[in-house]
């Protein structure tokens, strides 16, 4: 009989945790979540207080089979999931599958998987906490609640296959309202005067007036009257600065480092950090704590003292300002100091480095900066010049946490000192509108809210583009004049040049439907999508996880107005939820044109369903969305189909928009025209598009089979020669003649081939 079972949720963490106990131990992995509502149907009893009907899934059958019997076998069994809710819950899942006793069942939790943090956790043990798994059960079934009830509206009244959630839609809508924050901004044009000065030593000083000047009449009048004057040195001031390093990190300020530091998307850096957590080599990667351990903090000290100098230390112990602060026990830090570099791979390494210099910088002294400001004046004192410098004159935890500080530097001055002006200029600036969300930026905003916790940013930032709610793509731009003048001497000359405005690289910008299904939810659900409601319903799983709430309560208090606004929503019309906008009306026939969303997306529209005419539909104008596209620009639409001419077989050649871009259909073959437009392409370009797909589609079959009731083909693919049944491709081997593959060879291709995966393919880890 096995004396110890210990169950975790990954391999990779079992395996680490297999080098620290010994042999009376065996540790197994659960391979995450063993036992969930099942994707199809509600699965929750609303009428019987909520209950949850919780299945193993299909594809842990064969590992709860396995632990089972483990567990049967050993005396005693170590339930040592992570330390947050969603842990709490796997260990509460494993007790019930696997019908373990309490007598012989201990919870065992860590923050970091090292040898002394395992063996204190099994000194440790402690039952599985009811609460928090109550809290963990109150977000999922109301996630399954939202989710399951109000997609199928969305589907019956805005278009098939869209969902909603209660912290995605609120994402969702952040996005859509921005985007309409920067659309609506009208940017204001003022006036900055900048200087070029020169010492008496020759040397160059820059200074910028201490205000901007309204106009350009302003702009002009200002250097009109400060030609051909002297200016001299004011005053200069010097102050003293600190800087203080930041706290270590949590999970979103990690989040957002790694992604403005090493360009990491929020998912591929909580992908990392599990694997240096399963590792061992850093602290629990979902917290919002900002605490350090004291043990943590020692070892820190060393490795300041040790690799730079004692008078760098400086203890600090952060407070966490978030009162719903529930995950981890600290913020994430490296297990061991003394390793600056770890990871198997460059990109592990890279965010190993990044957690490192974060927590040793937190407990160094602040840098030591003077700045220093001087006014410059003409001689008749009208007008006021600033020139700043800022020195670091003690790094402190900048030697170990390099940011994007940098010396600016003044040239030997003094007040009084005289100064003559090499160029005075005048450039016009623009305000700018709010910066669109990155994922980084929309994690921080969550939290700034209240809105979700560390485990859910990265699941809500993936789900909302797996969804189509939101891009994440560069925009180019546009062009815009800028005027400037320029002072040299006594002369002013001006100058009109051009500037790109509006780009923008990698950030989320919203598609059509995110902006019709977040108007839809504001109008009917609001409650769904309100901030501060969101923000609320986390407030209660805090409530709920520290004892103070009955999780039932709380999803009876939500559910009851929520399930009627439900069936009221039958009433809706599909026009009204569909958000039709409409555009102006068709100088041909007066009939009303409008922008909505159809069943494959965007789209613009003559006429109403009501009318005795059918309406005619046409795609969206390339570049263009409902809330930008133009009268002009959905009626050109409409001169498609296009007839072009005829094929080199004689045949009608017909250019049009499809959901793949623009196209020429010849028959019933349809083929792609990228990058020509439909609306210009001529005959000849046509003509050799059709050619060079016949001679592809010609080219691509090379034999063909038949096995029983099934066709095995030898086809030409965009990469490469490959076999398929219809439900399995298998690859040809480079030296392989394709012409020469017979049944029984492609049989065994196909056999030994790895099952095809899906569009909405996905690992399944924890």
């Amino acid at each position: 009989m096995t004396k110890n079972l210990v169950i975790v949720e990954s391999p990779a963490k079992a395996k680490t945790i297999e080098k620290f106990l010994g042999k009376d131990f065996s540790v197994k992995s659960s391979f995450g979540h063993i036992r969930d509502l099942p994707s199809k149907g509600i699965s929750v009893d609303v009428a019987n207080n909520f209950e949850p009907a919780y299945a193993i899934s299909p594809d842990k059958a064969k590992v709860v089979s396995e632990l089972k019997k483990a567990a049967d076998k050993a005396e005693t069994v170590w339930l040592a999931s992570d330390e947050d809710r969603e842990g709490e819950a796997i260990a509460w899942h494993l007790e019930k599958a696997l019908k373990l006793k309490k007598a012989n069942t201990k919870r065992i939790v860590f923050h970091e998987i090292t040898e002394s943090a395992i063996l204190e956790a099994i000194k440790n043990p402690r039952a599985v906490d009811e609460q928090l798994v109550d809290a963990q059960q109150a977000r999922r079934i109301l996630d399954r609640l939202v989710g399951y009830e109000l997609s199928p509206v969305l589907w019956k009244k805005v278009q098939r296959g869209l969902s909603a959630g209660r912290v995605q839609s609120v994402a969702v809508r952040l996005i859509v309202e921005r985007e309409r924050e920067i659309k609506a901004f009208d940017s204001e044009s003022t006036y900055r005067i900048r200087a070029i000065f020169k010492t008496q030593k020759g040397e160059q000083l820059q200074a910028e007036l201490s205000q901007k000047l309204k106009d350009e009449k302003h702009a002009e009048e200002l250097l009109k009257s400060i030609a051909g004057a002297d200016f001299e040195i004011d005053s200069i001031a010097k102050k003293p600065g600190k800087r203080n390093p930041s706290p270590p990190f949590t999970t979103s300020t990690l989040q957002q480092e790694a992604s403005r530091r090493l360009g990491y998307s929020v998912r591929q850096t909580m992908t990392l950090a599990q694997r240096l957590y399963e590792a061992g080599l850093i602290t629990y990667m979902r917290t919002d704590s900002l605490n350090l351990s004291e043990v943590a903090i020692k070892a820190a000290e060393t490795e300041v003292s040790k690799r730079f100098s004692p008078d760098l230390v400086e203890s600090r112990r952060y407070k966490t300002k978030s009162s719903g602060a529930q995950e981890a026990h600290e913020a994430i830090r490296p297990t061991n100091f003394s390793t600056d570099s770890a990871g198997a791979d460059p990109q592990q390494q890279k965010l190993y480095k990044l957690i490192w210099q974060r927590a040793i910088a937190s407990q160094m002294i602040g840098a030591s900066i003077e700045k220093t400001v001087a006014e410059i004046k003409d001689t008749k004192k009208s007008v006021t010049f600033v020139a700043k410098g800022e020195l670091v004159t003690n790094k402190g935890w900048l030697e170990v946490y390099p940011n994007d500080f940098k010396d600016i530097l003044l040239p030997s001055i003094e007040e009084g000192d005289q100064l003559s002006y090499d160029e005075i200029v005048a450039e016009e600036v623009f305000s700018r509108p709010p910066a669109r969300y990155t994922e980084a930026s929309l994690v921080k905003k969550l939290e700034e809210m209240g809105i979700g916790r560390p485990s859910t940013y990265a699941p809500t930032i993936s789900t909302i583009q797996d969804r189509g709610y939101v891009e994440k793509r560069d925009l180019e731009g546009r062009e815009r004049e800028v005027i400037s003048m320029s002072l040299v001497k006594s002369d002013i000359s001006r100058k009109v040049s051009t500037e790109t405005t509006g780009a923008d690289k990698n950030k989320l910008l919203p598609t059509d439907i995110a902006s019709v299904v977040t108007d839809f939810l504001v109008k009917h659900f609001t409650h769904v999508v309100d901030y501060d409601f969101t923000a609320e319903v986390e407030g209660e799983f805090d409530k709920i996880a520290n004892g103070n709430l009955q999780w039932q309560n709380m999803l009876k208090k939500f559910y009851g107005p929520f399930h009627e606004r439900v069936e009221k929503a039958e009433d809706i019309s599909r026009k009204d939820a569909g958000g039709m906008k409409k555009l102006g009306k068709d100088p041909k026939t007066g009939r009303p044109v409008f922008a909505r969303v159809g069943r494959f997306g965007p789209m613009v529209q003559i006429g109403e369903a009501e009318d005795e005419e059918k309406p005619k539909f046409a795609p969206m104008p390339e570049g263009e969305s409902m809330e930008t596209v133009s009268l002009e620009a959905a009626l050109e639409m409409f001169k498609l189909p296009r007839v072009v001419g005829k094929s080199l077989d004689g045949e009608e050649m017909v250019a049009n928009i499809g959901r793949f871009g623009p196209y020429v259909k010849v028959g019933a073959l349809f083929v792609s025209i990228k990058p020509e437009d439909p609306f210009t392409i001529d005959e000849k370009t046509a003509q050799q598009f059709v050619k060079d797909k016949k001679k592809a589609e010609a080219e691509k079959y090379i034999n063909e089979f038949q096995d029983g009731d099934t066709t095995i083909q030898v086809l030409n693919g965009r990469y490469g020669p490959y076999v398929t049944d219809g439900s399995k491709n298998a690859k040809i081997p480079k030296d392989d003649d394709p012409k020469k593959i017979d049944l029984a060879a492609a049989k065994k291709l196909i056999a030994e081939a790895p099952a095809k995966r899906g569009r909405n393919f996905r690992s399944k880890k924890k």
